[in-house]
């Protein structure tokens, strides 16, 4: 009778997920098509700062693998919620922009189906985590060596520095350091270091796992904000600098030629 019921939450687990890929791409589809071009990065930020910010992204994509895969060997059971719903966002995230049109992808799509997370937050059963979790493991591994190669080849072909890198290098080592040396769950962890590297102090913001999610968002969005005013500010100083000299520069041409026409 055991074996029925994990098979049937199995199988809604699945169906779920695939409603869940439906309306996404369903969305998706009609974000992508409406002509206000809110999915278009380059409406809110200066070309400088997308080229950054895209690097950024696929540092991220491939530090939360590698979170998943710390919450699998460590058996984490604190926030599971949280990273359970983070699970399947990031999931649905890779499986809407995944090419299928290639064989690969297509087993790939099944691969990336959080069932542990989903029976766990619609039937809170934890039973089936274990396997499933060292399962995925692997799937993780592969997602992040994608997404270097991507973030490798985004910054060759744009002819961009490296320097993102050290800076990611020093926020995600402070990461893994709080973790241990602090006891805490690796939520806690990003939001003290997120403080931190933000000037807001070393303290966890929040009481709930909502109220943390929240606070990270907020002091992140900031900084990335106030970069966007920085250069933004920075391009307009240097444009207005340039088109004055370009005045002065075509005035000088007028000048010249009409002394060359009236000698």
């Amino acid at each position: 009778m055991e074996s029925i019921i994990i098979i049937c939450e199995f199988i809604i687990a699945i169906l779920i997920y695939y409603g869940l890929f439906v309306v996404g791409n369903f969305i998706y589809k009609k974000l992508k098509n409406s002509k206000r071009k809110i999915l278009n990065p380059l409406e809110y930020f200066p070309m400088e700062e997308y080229h950054t910010l895209n690097q950024v992204f696929y540092l991220i994509m491939m530090s939360i693998f590698f979170l998943f895969i710390i919450y699998i060997c460590v058996s984490e059971k604190t926030d599971f919620l949280a990273m359970g719903i983070l699970q399947i966002i990031i999931s649905l995230y890779v499986a809407l922009t995944l090419d299928y049109s290639l064989w690969k992808n297509k087993v790939l799509f099944f691969l990336l189906i959080p069932f542990e997370s989903i029976i766990y937050i619609v039937f809170n059963a934890s039973y089936i985590l274990f396997p499933f979790y060292q399962f995925h493991i692997i799937v993780y591994i592969y997602l992040m060596k994608l997404y270097y190669n991507k973030f490798r080849q985004y910054t060759e072909s744009n002819s961009l520095g490296i320097t993102i890198v050290l800076l990611f290098i020093i926020v995600f080592f402070s990461f893994i350091l709080t973790i241990f040396s602090e006891s805490v769950s690796p939520l806690d962890s990003m939001a003290m270091v997120s403080n931190a590297f933000t000037s807001n102090g070393y303290a966890i913001l929040g009481n709930t796992i909502i109220g943390k999610i929240n606070a990270i968002i907020l002091v992140w969005s900031g900084y990335i904000l106030s970069g966007v005013g920085t250069a933004t500010l920075t391009v307009a100083i240097l444009s207005r600098h340039y088109k004055k000299h370009e005045e002065e520069l075509n005035k000088r041409l007028d000048e010249l030629e009409y002394l060359i026409k009236n000698k």
